[in-house]
């Protein structure tokens, strides 16, 4: 079997969010590598996906081996400032549901961190970020 493709481990996680997030009420994404110049008071989530370190985690040659490809997703929630937390909230509980301890497409998402309050926001945001890891397996 080859390698995992990265590229699909990421594809699987973003849909999740895409779809859930094209609801009523809709919330922009933010995605890596995009421009993105927010609009006011607009609501959106930034949505990071990054890779680490794997491990083998069977005994065979280069041909019989499964190995470990663990990740993080990083997902800061942007709402407009000085209207409380609510509603930072009510969006971060429609991503927990979508990720905490649930196996997807062979993605395993462990449980969420979060959400916490950032120190430092951009001005006029009130942000808040979750952080859940997830590992696949790949057959070598």
């Amino acid at each position: 079997m080859a390698a995992t493709d990265l590229n699909t481990v990421r594809s699987t996680i973003e849909k999740r969010l895409k779809t859930e997030l094209a609801n009523a009420p809709i919330i922009p994404i933010i995605f890596s590598n995009e421009e993105f110049t927010p609009l006011g008071t607009d609501s959106y989530v930034q949505c990071l996906v990054s890779f680490g370190s794997g491990e083998i985690t069977s005994q065979g040659d280069q041909t019989n081996a499964n190995t470990l490809v663990v990740g993080l997703l990083t997902l800061n929630v942007f709402t407009e400032q000085g209207i409380g937390s609510g509603s930072n909230f009510t969006i971060c509980k429609r991503i927990r549901d979508l990720y905490n301890r649930v196996t997807v497409t062979d993605v395993i998402f462990d449980a969420v961190v979060g959400p916490e309050i950032l120190a430092q926001p951009p001005e006029g945001k009130f942000v808040t970020q979750m952080r859940i890891t997830f590992e696949t397996y790949e057959e070598l």
